[in-house]
C-alpha cells in the first residue's frame, strides 16, 4: 500500500509540522497549551493537526519575532471567525493593528540606542554625565526607574 504524499496529508503528526515550521516539538505543544493552535488526538492518543496549522505556526514565529506578546497574538487568532486559518487580508488587518505598537517599540529602541553610551536614564548621580543631563536628581521626583525612558515612551 502506497502513503500519501506529505504535501496531500490533510492531517500532519506533531512531528512533521515540527519539521515543516521549523518549530521544535516542544514550541507546538507549548502553543497548543496557550490557546494558539489545535489537534485532535487518535485513537492511540497521538497528535494531529490540520495541514492549515503550518499558516498559524508562521504568524505566530513572524508576530514572536517582531516583539508581539503571546496574548495579543492569541487574542488576534481568536478574533478570526471559525477559529480559522489566517487569510492574506486577516494578516494585513492584524499586522495594520500591530503597527502602532511596533512604531512606538522602534522609536522607544532607538532612543534607548542613542542615550544608551551617555546615560540610561536612571536618575543615578553616580556617572558624571549625569549632573548634565539630570541636575540635582531631578527625575528622582517623577518616581523611580529610567523615569527618562519611561517619560519619553508615554509621549
Amino acid at each position: 500500500m502506497a502513503t500519501t504524499p506529505a504535501w496531500k496529508q490533510k492531517e500532519l503528526s506533531v512531528g512533521q509540522v515540527a519539521a515543516r515550521s521549523g518549530v521544535s516539538v516542544s514550541a507546538l505543544h507549548f502553543y497548543e497549551r496557550e490557546g494558539l493552535i489545535t489537534s485532535r488526538r487518535t485513537s492511540g492518543n497521538q497528535r494531529r493537526y490540520r495541514r492549515d496549522i503550518l499558516r498559524r505556526v508562521a504568524l505566530i514565529r513572524v508576530a514572536q519575532r517582531v516583539g508581539i506578546p503571546l496574548a495579543e497574538i492569541r487574542a488576534a487568532l481568536e478574533s478570526l471567525p471559525d477559529g480559522r486559518t489566517p487569510t492574506r487580508e486577516d494578516w494585513e488587518h492584524l499586522s495594520e493593528v500591530w503597527r502602532q505598537a511596533l512604531e512606538d517599540r522602534i522609536r522607544s529602541l532607538q532612543q534607548l540606542r542613542d542615550d544608551f553610551t551617555d546615560c540610561i536614564g536612571c536618575g543615578c548621580l553616580s556617572i558624571d554625565r549625569c549632573a548634565l543631563a539630570n541636575p540635582r536628581d531631578r527625575y528622582a521626583e517623577h518616581g523611580p526607574g529610567p523615569r527618562r525612558l519611561i517619560e519619553s515612551e508615554r509621549s
